[in-house]
């Protein structure tokens, strides 16, 4: 069955949040559609889906969203839930003030007045929602990781560690959480057989691997590796980059990424591998 998951709540409650937070799940996420184009949608879709609905959206009504997800839930293709947004007055006030924000249902007028007709509004949609989170005292990555925990599917969830291979010389990469230098090891460039290979070739790890240090300096990446990655999803990260860089980019540093994305993968996580030179050579037919 697909997931078809309706998010709504107060303005200020959060609703955003927990859509960006499904999107990173694998979630197709659409926010504010039109009333009437949800069902359409949602009985066309072929992934799962996250849907924004709040007093913005045109042509709101709470009990015309119940009628909605009340077909949806007699499509025998689709497994439709309800999450409710929610938070305490003070705290929905106290964001519209630090963000400068007009509440929509009172642009004009007091932020209070606006929360206080939207409680009512969508009182129907509280009554029947499958989850309803209060966001008043929940740190951003306490309410992902809840999302991901209720609604990731196999596969889809978690951390996604890319790692990169570069060059020194070429400059760092941009995108890098972690860089590591291993210039240090033996170069397998001064070996005319193994020159034109690179760290993909076996023969070339098994030069790398004999440097006397080399298996020290990957048993300490292995432990950072280890310690960081748990606590960047703690911290609400999707995207991790991991960088080791050589003086070509060629052999070491090559070598060295292949063989931590294998023990990443083994691991358990999702793991993406670039070797900037190496493409950077392809695309330019050398």
């Amino acid at each position: 069955m697909i997931p078809v998951v309706v998010v709504t709540g107060l303005s200020g409650g959060g609703k955003a949040s927990i859509l960006r937070a499904l999107e990173d799940v694998g979630f197709e996420a659409v926010d504010n559609l039109p009333l009437a184009m949800i069902e359409e949608l949602a009985t066309k879709t072929e992934r799962a889906l996250a849907i924004g609905v709040d007093t913005r959206t045109r042509g709101f009504d709470a009990m015309a969203v119940r009628d909605i997800l009340g077909r949806l839930r007699d499509d025998p293709r689709l497994a439709p839930e309800l999450i409710f947004a929610t938070a305490a007055d003070d705290v929905l006030q106290r964001r519209f003030t630090e963000t400068r924000r007009r509440h929509p249902m009172a642009p004009q007028g007091r932020v209070s007045d606006g929360i206080a007709q939207e409680r009512g509004m969508t009182v129907p949609l509280r009554e029947v929602a499958d989850l309803l989170i209060d966001t008043s005292d929940l740190p951003l990555a306490e309410l992902r990781s809840l999302v991901e925990q209720r609604f990731a599917r196999p596969g889809e969830a978690g951390l996604v560690v890319f790692l990169v291979s570069f060059a020194y010389p070429a400059g760092l990469p941009r995108e890098a959480d972690l860089v590591f230098d291993a210039r240090f090891l033996r170069n397998p460039h001064y070996d005319p057989i193994l020159r034109r290979r690179t760290g993909l070739d076996a023969s070339v790890g098994e030069y790398i691997a004999a440097d006397p240090d080399y298996p020290a300096f990957l048993e300490q990446l292995r432990g950072l590796i280890r310690l960081v990655l748990p606590r960047f999803v703690q911290e609400g990260k999707k995207y991790a980059t991991i960088c080791v860089g050589c003086t070509g980019g060629r052999h070491r540093s090559v070598h060295l990424i292949e063989t931590l994305a294998a023990e990443i993968r083994a691991a358990g996580w999702n793991a993406l591998v670039t070797h900037r030179e190496l493409a950077r050579a392809a695309g330019r037919g050398g």
